[in-house]
């Protein structure tokens, strides 16, 4: 059975131990970032729970990040498959999406705030880089919008940024559906309508961070990727229907051809992503549920939320390519965390000829020409997700005079610090070109037998660990 909605969703991941609560009082202005980080770098990715802020000073709500993904298997809760099924559920959604179904009423309703009543300061709005953001951000708001044309919907994730109590600045980058609903109503000269839902269903909120065709309902994606269609109810304002056992949705109109500056903020590469002209948004309507969850995002320097996302669904997109498209001999693929699940890839092969792990290398840059820009080929004896395995690989089975290479003219990672200084002002089309290095990890003759014990064992010691005094 699908999640009824995100209060369920928390209570399944608390008893599987996923879940970690902070009942002490936290600033939202500097605290919850600052906890969150040390999380997030202290604990391993797979312990890695969600995070509840239960006492947030000055405010009643509490504030939830790590839902959509803390961890892999936090992930994996939400679509309710294992790790290996992920790219097989996303297909199917795609292809069999099943429509939402409208409702009268629901409980994302139970507060309604319209006019000078719809402030949305009165949620507790985290500050992420402080001293460095202007001001506070959504992060995990599933912006609702859609084609003036076609009436087809678009969700998704962007940077919002809180600058006054009923007016928001909307980032949408050049790549994404709800920039292309906005730029339709402005070329005619209308105002876009737009919704901003906070704290959903997981699967919606996965799907709003995931690129989805553009003729298709996301939200009918979501309906697949649960096995049940969502509810919706219509908004009270604007024109638009959302999801109807969402925590927070804010209403509003984003203004016909107008910019306004916005930003600077922290992004996923670790680094401040510049400020840019971004869309301005007019609050009209504040609904809520009784004592709302707000739920947020950890993006900022990696490891985090988002390049734990960001991660998992390039991978299964990238891998399936590789194995079922191409038909060539991968065994897996990773984008590591702490490069954004961006700038290194490193995929593992059972090599037969030894040029493969180049034609994998050119396969995998063909497919996705913005990620990659260090790219390592291993043998399938090497772990892709353990750093410790990769680097041995790269220390002992490289001669960099034949088996690295660089080439030049080709996609960069978006926000790449790299390309230009901060202060550069360059055009966008230099900005978006950069060069990859790849690594021919893989052993090309016959090695020496590994110092290591025996096989057999180190799995009996694995299944009897405990016994030698050890918790973990």
């Amino acid at each position: 059975m699908p999640y009824a909605d995100l209060r369920e969703f928390l209570s399944k991941l608390e008893a599987a131990g996923k879940l970690h609560r902070i009942k002490q009082e936290v600033d939202k202005d500097w605290e919850i970032a600052a906890i969150s980080r040390i999380a997030f770098q202290a604990i391993p990715e797979p312990k890695r729970p969600a995070l509840m802020f239960e006492n947030v000073k000055g405010f009643r709500d509490p504030v939830v990040l790590g839902v959509n993904g803390a961890s892999r298997s936090i992930y994996c809760m939400a679509l309710e498959c294992e790790l290996g099924e992920v790219q097989k559920k996303w297909s199917e959604a795609e292809l069999r999406p099943i429509p939402p179904v409208r409702v009268e009423k629901g409980p994302v309703q139970e507060n309604i705030f319209v006019g000078e009543e719809a402030d949305v300061t009165r949620l507790p709005i985290p500050t992420w880089t402080v001293g460095q953001d202007p001001a506070p951000y959504l992060t995990a708001g599933c912006v609702v919008t859609k084609d003036p044309d076609t009436g087809v919907r678009n969700v998704g994730t962007y940077r919002v940024e809180v600058k006054q109590p009923r007016k928001l600045g909307l980032f949408i980058n050049y790549l994404q559906g709800g920039r292309d609903h906005v730029e339709k109503n402005n070329r005619a000269g209308k105002p876009t309508p737009v919704a901003i839902v906070m704290g959903t269903d997981p699967v919606v909120g996965l799907v709003s961070v995931s690129r989805v065709q553009a003729d298709i309902d996301e939200l009918a994606v979501a309906g697949r990727l649960r096995g049940e269609a969502v509810q919706v109810v219509r908004c009270q304002t604007v024109d638009l229907e959302v999801p109807a056992t969402a925590e927070v949705v804010i209403e509003g109109i984003i203004r016909a051809n107008e910019l306004e500056d916005e930003g600077p903020f922290g992004e996923y590469t670790g680094y401040m992503g510049p400020a840019a002209m971004s869309y301005v948004m007019d609050v009209t309507c504040v609904t809520h549920r009784n004592r709302p969850i707000v739920q947020a995002f950890l993006s900022q320097m990696p490891p985090s939320e988002s390049s734990c996302i960001r991660s998992i669904g390039r991978e299964s997109t990238l891998a399936k390519h590789l194995k079922e498209d191409l038909r060539l001999p991968v065994r897996d693929v990773h984008l590591m965390e702490h490069s954004g699940a961006a700038a290194y890839l490193v995929i593992s092969i059972k090599k037969t000829h030894p040029v493969q792990p180049r034609t994998v290398m050119f396969a995998a840059w063909a497919y996705a020409p913005q990620f990659g820009k260090f790219t390592v080929v291993v043998d399938e004896d090497i772990d892709v997700r353990d750093p410790n395995e990769v680097n041995w690989a790269l220390s002992f089975r490289v001669q960099p005079a034949s088996d690295a290479f660089i080439i030049g003219g080709t996609a960069a990672v978006s926000l790449d610090p790299s390309q230009a200084a901060a202060d550069v002002r360059q055009e966008e089309s230099t900005r978006r070109v950069s060069s990859k290095l790849g690594i021919d990890a893989t052993r090309k003759h016959k090695f020496p037998p590994l110092a290591l014990p025996p096989r057999e064992h180190l799995e009996k010691v694995r299944r009897d660990w405990k016994k030698y005094g050890f918790t973990e």
